[in-house]
């Protein structure tokens, strides 16, 4: 009788075990002859060597299972230690495998031409209206280079740009100030990662969330980088935060230029920086448009009407000039 110890270290314990360790049981009971005890992500295990061998294989199997999928079933196990191949879920425009099994996929083309753009290029810029999911596809690609082994961080920012409130007003210290603003970048990640994994993740620096200010004098190496809302970068900002990128790295830069809230006085360092590297090779750049807007109905629409008021009080401006 031999004691092996076996380590999750790539997948959240709480997703593999299941509801009320459901998964962990059946497991147990499609292994009769081994005593096997699991508490958080350490599973031990005795019995004959012979049998030990196989089920470590067969753990590791489900554990690289979990990991891609984000969910676990009965099926799966059962196929799994049986060494019958699993249901295959798997789908060419399948981004990553969210919560629950959720397949993030790119639906709309400029959604999926964002996808190619990422893979082809270093730097790559998705511009265009809210709610047509620049920013969710970018934290997926982000999640799935961390996944895949290509990147070994995770950076996302924001500028902490103030719409209508000032940070000094609102409550707590500075972090408590500024998580409002990194808000969405967190509802995106929950939505891919595990509670439990985000949280180790987070701990752990792998995946940092941090205001555009914190980017300075860092050069960021084997790293997915994200700027959102960069409409709200100075020219200054935009350069310093440009030129972060290092070896084996990539970066994301979303905004949308019609929702700028620079004071009027001060120049959007993302139209400058479009402008500067029009013809700069390596950079891919996509454009959404009122078409890929995936929120609510109504969100269109509001666009669209905005985009009418605008057209006319630039038409009256005119005429009141003339």
């Amino acid at each position: 009788m031999i004691e092996r110890i076996i380590i999750l270290d790539n997948v959240d314990p709480v997703s593999f075990y299941g509801v009320n360790n459901s998964n962990m049981q059946l497991i147990k009971n499609l292994y009769p002859k081994l005593r096997v005890s699991a508490r958080g992500s350490v599973i031990k295990v005795i019995g004959e060597e012979s049998e030990t061998a196989d089920f470590e294989r067969k753990i590791k199997t489900l554990e690289s299972y979990t990991a891609q999928y984000n969910s676990l079933t009965e099926d799966v196990i059962i196929d799994i230690v049986k060494g019958e191949a699993p249901r295959e879920l798997k789908r060419d425009d399948v981004i990553i495998y969210g919560i629950s099994g959720k397949p993030i996929v790119g639906r709309t083309p400029n959604q999926q031409k964002l996808v190619e753009e990422f893979s082809h290029n270093d730097l790559t810029f998705a511009l265009g209206p809210a709610g047509t999911g620049k920013t969710y596809v970018a934290i997926a690609l982000a999640v799935r280079a961390l996944k895949n082994r290509e990147a070994r961080k995770i950076i996302l920012s924001r500028p902490a740009v103030e719409a209508g409130e000032k940070l000094g007003f609102l409550p707590g210290d500075m972090k408590d100030k500024i998580d409002p603003y990194l808000q969405p970048l967190y509802d995106a990640l929950e939505d891919m990662i595990p509670a439990v994994k985000l949280r180790e993740y987070m701990d752990t620096k792998v995946i940092q969330i941090a205001p555009l200010a914190f980017m300075r004098g860092r050069t960021l190496n084997d790293a997915v980088i994200v700027l959102d809302e960069a409409q709200n970068t100075t020219t200054h900002q935009i350069k310093m935060f440009l030129t972060r990128l290092g070896m084996n790295a990539k970066m994301i830069i979303t905004g949308d230029v019609t929702q700028i809230d620079l004071p009027r006085s001060t120049r959007s360092g993302l139209i400058e920086a479009l402008r500067v590297l029009k013809d700069v090779p390596g950079i891919g750049r996509v454009e959404f448009g009122k078409k890929d807007i995936i929120r609510h109905q109504l969100v269109q629409r509001i666009v669209e009407a905005y985009e009418r008021y605008d057209k006319e009080c630039e038409r009256q401006s005119t005429e009141t000039d003339q």
